[in-house]
């Protein structure tokens, strides 16, 4: 896998990644979140009547790891994608502390599973993704490590690493992980790319934070990067901004759980279709601020969405976003869609993903066209100045 470059605006990369056997990917791409191979709350049909569908899709591997013997049948569903296997599902976290020299944890719905390099390079041979996540210790992220925990952390994740690299299918591209000190030693490695993860944290303090995503231009330029764990539409411009390719897509299905919509502004022209679906929320859909991150307490807000539980909207006969394309604003109102929620009705679900993918689809077409048009600060400002003001 390589990234071939065509344009360096303001430090942000345009260009395709190729040598993954299917199709060159543009930078700026998001991966379709999947639950054991299915988008959660959608259907195949229900699926692909979104538009501009991700060409990358991403599976789970403690998702995944209790249906091994069928896991090529359950991928029929899926659309013409590029695979990639993350070791973790973005949402959701075991318990800390089962973790040895030798085998990695994951929870499935069985329960614990250890996996040995063995055993994980096996698994990744029966999913067969073009793209997978090496294993790796990754507990530091819960709060407070101690300098001899992180130490550990990076020793194990290093080794893990190379033990993965000498089994794994060469039909395969590894991603290395990345964490504290692993961006120069991974760097040294024979990976196809490198993944950044532990920043999902809410125990990370932001200007460390901040001072990994940097880390990230020391990165050969030549092959991609993967941001796990950030998914608000500020974060991944920022990301976008130190050349971050690929991103997990878990935040709409994040926002679904919570019984709330995407409702933000990233439309700099002046045709609200150009971008995919219409983008201008009504007036005074703000709620009170928060942040995303998948291991955060859920009832958290942000300002990048509208809680249609409030009561508010019982009399609220308009779309979930003016303009938008989508199915329910196309066909329900808020009201609608309050009812559903308050009656515990499976279809407001449903609705609900449906709005929240298409929004964010919409979103990243409308990135990777200002990339490639030189008006990225454009965007940034008009999704910044909408969070500033709710």
């Amino acid at each position: 896998m390589k990234l071939e470059l065509s344009l360096v605006v303001h430090g942000c990369w345009v260009g395709v990644l190729t040598g993954l056997g299917r199709t060159a990917l543009p930078g700026g791409v998001c991966c379709m979140y999947t639950r054991c191979c299915t988008m959660p709350q959608l259907t195949h049909d229900t699926l692909h009547t979104l538009n501009n569908l991700p060409s990358v899709t991403q599976l789970t591997l403690d998702t995944l790891v209790m249906h091994a013997v069928m896991l090529r049948f359950t991928f029929t569903g899926l659309h013409d994608t590029v695979l990639y296997c993350s070791l973790h599902d973005p949402v959701t976290s075991g318990p800390p502390g089962h973790i040895i020299n030798k085998t990695v944890s994951v929870w499935g719905s069985g329960g614990r599973i250890k996996l040995t390099v063995a055993k994980f390079v096996a698994l990744q041979k029966a999913v067969q993704p073009d793209l997978y996540q090496s294993m790796a210790d990754r507990d530091t992220w819960q709060s407070n490590p101690s300098r001899k925990r992180v130490r550990k952390s990076v020793d194990r994740t290093l080794a893990y690493l190379g033990d993965c690299l000498i089994l794994h299918n060469k039909t395969q591209v590894c991603l290395g992980l990345m964490l504290v000190r692993l961006v120069r030693e991974t760097a040294k490695r024979p990976v196809g790319g490198f993944s950044l993860d532990g920043l999902h944290t809410a125990a990370m303090e932001k200007h460390l934070q901040i001072q990994l995503i940097t880390a990230i231009k020391e990165l050969p330029e030549d092959k991609p990067r993967l941001l796990h764990g950030l998914g608000r539409p500020d974060e991944a411009l920022a990301c976008v901004e130190v050349e971050v390719d690929l991103f997990e897509r878990f935040f709409p299905f994040q926002v679904t759980e919570r019984g709330c919509a995407l409702s933000f502004p990233f439309n700099i022209t002046t045709d609200p279709e150009s971008a995919g679906a219409g983008v201008e929320p009504n007036a005074g859909v703000g709620e009170t601020t928060g942040t995303d991150n998948p291991q955060e307490n859920q009832s958290k807000m942000t300002p990048f969405k509208i809680n249609l539980k409030d009561e508010r909207y019982r009399d609220d006969f308009s779309p979930l976003v003016e303009g938008c394309g989508c199915y329910h604003c196309r066909n329900h109102k808020k009201a609608c869609l309050l009812h559903l929620l308050v009656t515990n009705e499976l279809l407001a679900g449903v609705l609900l993903m449906l709005h929240n993918m298409a929004h964010y689809c919409a979103f990243f077409t409308a990135l990777r066209g200002v990339l490639a048009s030189n008006r990225l600060g454009l965007l940034k400002k008009r999704v910044l100045q909408e969070l500033g003001r709710r």
